[in-house]
């Protein structure tokens, strides 16, 4: 049966879903000014939802059993206006640096704990209209309510938006037993997502605690776990004396003969990528001091805030200057090399990225201490490692597919296109 639909200003909508404005579905409550350094994980009796928090941390729905929010350090700074939150209530962050700006979250699951709002955020309460838990949540973050605000965002640097824009944004109201239906098919996706990501979690510890036992710690010759059958004593070399290593040039911006070509050109923020976006002619090649790299080398980040980033090429392309390639000699490991920098990242980054400056540089890597084991157990190790990864990203990739399964079920069950019941 071909469902009545509607038309209205936030396009089709079932004929049975009722519409009402921001301003007659909530009243504004109010929030405190506290800045971050005010707030701890450690423990209190407030906590607080910081707009940074709704930003990048929380989901539709803020899970107050699940998702860690901050305590306040000091309960005393908070106003007597500030109001204590309830399941139910909204929270929107007002202020963003894209277009984010407007992304809310729903009190799930507060019970008796006091929680208040804080700094660059919109509470509000319900006062009229029957919704079900989280259904204000998925909704408010879908994009048919999301492309009411972003009208009305200001600011250039920093896009904001204010209570007096909301006012007139429109809120759906479904029949109660078609909401209940919607947040629960999007709850089971939630939850195996979060399910998922429990598990990457895990493994990337697991992958740590691994790195710590199987190399060498500074002052320390050998690792507290090898692989079985083997016993020779480990040796020490210098990067530089084991493996060759350069890095490239960008072909002038200027020049459009350079660019469009058929060479993938790789830049930091790519080195673990499937693909690149950017490509340059044999012409760029030739008239630049790009250097082209090989599937397989190792390609290390020297600049900016992907410093000490490793990866392992993914296919045959050309280098810049933010990239180091690194070619292991005869009897030397590629992918033991790119796990010791790995595990390495740290200790490097804050030896050599000190007093202000942000990059690394060729002649720091060729200098760096390596403990080296012989070349099969390398082989072992760094095939251990690889395998490690790659169930890792296995995973992601179930994570990142199931994200999309959802946003395509948020487009069509938020506006009714598909009906559950």
């Amino acid at each position: 049966m071909v469902r009545e639909m509607k038309h209205t200003e936030i396009g089709e909508i079932p004929a049975e879903w009722k519409l009402q404005t921001f301003e007659e579905t909530f009243r504004m409550l109010s929030n405190n000014t506290l800045p971050r350094a005010e707030m701890n994980n450690r423990g209190g009796t407030v906590r607080n939802v910081h707009y940074g928090d709704i930003l990048t941390r929380f989901g539709e729905v803020l899970d107050c059993e699940k998702d860690e929010v901050p305590y306040l350090n000091d309960v005393s700074l908070l106003t007597a206006s500030a109001q204590v939150l309830q399941d139910g209530d909204v929270i929107l962050a007002d202020t963003a640096e894209d277009d984010t700006v407007g992304k809310a979250t729903e009190v799930y699951g507060l019970g008796k704990g006091r929680m208040v709002a804080g700094l660059h955020t919109i509470p509000c309460r319900v006062k009229k209209g029957d919704f079900v838990p989280k259904w204000l949540g998925y909704y408010m973050n879908s994009p048919i309510y999301h492309d009411q605000v972003l009208p009305y965002v200001a600011g250039i640097k920093v896009s904001s938006i204010s209570k007096t824009a909301l006012s007139e944004t429109l809120i759906a109201v479904p029949p109660l037993e078609e909401q209940k239906v919607i947040v629960s098919a999007l709850s089971e996706v939630d939850r195996l997502l979060v399910e998922l990501k429990k598990v990457i979690s895990k493994l990337r510890d697991f992958k740590r605690g691994c790195l710590y036992l199987m190399f060498p710690q500074d002052g320390s010759d050998v690792p507290q776990m090898r692989e079985p059958g083997y016993s020779e004593p480990w040796e020490q070399r210098k990067l530089g004396e084991v493996t060759e290593s350069y890095s490239g040039g960008t072909p002038s911006i200027g020049v459009k003969e350079y660019y469009g070509g058929n060479i993938p050109f790789i830049r930091s923020a790519e080195i673990n990528s499937d693909y690149t976006e950017l490509f340059i002619t044999e012409e760029g090649l030739n008239n630049s001091s790009a250097r082209i790299v090989s599937e397989g080398d190792i390609l290390y980040a020297l600049y900016g805030a992907t410093s000490g980033e490793v990866g392992r090429a993914r296919f045959k392309g050309a280098i810049n200057q933010a990239i180091l390639a690194i070619k292991p000699y005869v009897n030397y490991d590629a992918e033991y090399i790119a796990q010791w920098l790995r595990k390495s990242k740290r200790n490097i980054t804050e030896t050599y990225l000190q007093g202000g400056q942000g990059n690394l540089s060729g002649a720091i890597v060729k200098e760096l201490l390596v403990q080296f084991p012989l070349l099969q157990e390398q082989q072992k190790i760094g095939q251990f490692f690889n395998q490690l990864e790659h169930f890792i990203t296995l995973h992601q990739q179930k994570i990142n597919k199931y994200a999309q399964i959802k946003k395509a079920m948020m487009s069509e069950l938020i506006t009714g296109k598909i009906k559950l019941v």
